[in-house]
């Protein structure tokens, strides 16, 4: 493949270690807050008890089946086109042309947006943030070889544990269409938090609206109820260009019956500026084809530096459209479906769909989570 025709493919569905040092609980985390980074990018959504109920009102059953992927392509001059079909690999330009494609966005978005080139940078030392919290009682190498290119395909997850409370779906509108994602409930200091990735809370230079958590979607099922976001982060790389390094984002959401997410589900641990290459789990909903949505699908192994366009991390796995935003754990237990978010499902490169790419927690991402867990969800 010429280096020219790469395209990238952001898996939205429109699409975590054993940590170095001491790990911080949820009412320490607030010393661990970044000096460095620029400040996140702070979006206001349902921030009143009418609109969260309009919100809430506005997703039913119908409307959250109908949530599709279609797929975008932005070439090198800034023109987007836009495909149904949900995960489709479109054929590559000629040479030269460099185009991106995003999979699984329901619309053309407005403006033009190009990953930035980047090698990899060293990880700064290591500073865990915060360790998984319980629910309260309720209903590689650089450069891949040839040895790395078998396929992966994702499994669904059957062994239940925290995972299955913590990670959740995401539905939201974008310019007009039912979109989803996927996202992950973490301990924080409101115990509102959920992170997940940068395109999947503003896109095409616009947030979405209609923003909504779902944790444990099973087949239609809310066990847990829908969670409304009052406000949407991200870092400011990804708000003013759309930069794939760092396609991040965080939602604070409301309390739902008057109790917050954290003492529903429980959080998953989060851990920033962790060394590369490690064992990690990957989770998502995926929603484009062979997936349909319905389901918690999971990929593990040792992830590897993006040798191509990004400053990203590599893991081999199938996951398609609507995993975009699941959760990548470091140190999980199968056993306890426990571990520490340190990246979420990004992009995928048209021409090796069996790797999945996540972007590095560096001082940006955790200045998004800093803020997002000093912000009031109510």
């Amino acid at each position: 493949m010429h280096p020219t025709a790469r395209r990238l493919i952001p898996i939205l569905a429109i699409t975590p270690v054993a940590a170095a040092g001491i790990l911080l609980n949820a009412s320490t985390a607030e010393a661990a807050k970044p000096s460095a980074a620029p400040r996140p990018a702070v979006h206001d959504a349902a921030d009143s008890t009418k609109e969260q109920r309009v919100v809430k009102q506005f997703w039913t059953p119908a409307k959250m089946a109908a949530a599709r992927p279609l797929d975008l392509v932005r070439s090198r001059g800034g023109r987007t086109t836009a495909t149904p079909g949900g995960g489709r690999t479109i054929t590559l330009p000629a040479p030269g042309a460099h185009a991106v494609k995003r999979a699984d966005t329901p619309a053309e978005p407005t403006a033009s947006a190009s990953p930035t080139q980047a090698a990899p940078t060293a990880p700064a030392t290591p500073t865990p943030t915060a360790q998984a919290e319980t629910p309260a009682p309720t209903p590689s190498p650089t450069a891949p070889a040839a040895t790395l290119s078998a396929r992966s395909p994702g499994a669904a997850w059957t062994a239940g544990g925290t995972i299955v409370r913590t990670e959740g779906r995401v539905f939201f509108t974008y310019q007009g269409r039912s979109a989803s994602c996927s996202g992950t409930a973490v301990t924080s200091a409101n115990k509102s938090v959920v992170l997940t990735a940068g395109h999947c809370v503003k896109l095409g230079g616009a947030f979405h609206t209609n923003w909504v958590f779902v944790p444990g979607y099973d087949n239609g099922s809310r066990p847990y109820g829908t969670w409304v976001a009052t406000s949407l982060l991200t870092t400011p790389q990804w708000n003013a260009s759309e930069d794939m390094n760092f396609d991040v984002a965080a939602a604070v959401v409301a309390p739902l019956n008057g109790r917050r997410l954290v003492d529903v589900v429980g959080g998953q641990g989060v851990a920033f500026n962790q060394p590369r290459g490690r064992q990690m789990y990957a989770f998502g909903y995926p929603a484009a084809g062979p997936y349909n949505g319905s389901k918690l699908i999971y990929c593990s192994g040792r992830v590897f530096d993006d040798f191509l366009v990004s400053s990203d991390q590599g893991l081999t796995c199938d996951m398609t459209g609507g995993s975009s935003g699941g959760g990548w754990f470091l140190g999980f237990s199968e056993a306890t479906g426990a571990g520490t978010l340190n990246s979420v499902n990004s992009f995928k490169y048209n021409f090796a769909s069996y790797w999945m790419f996540g972007p590095y927690f560096g001082p940006e991402a955790q200045a998004v989570y800093t803020t997002a867990q000093n912000q009031d969800a109510t």
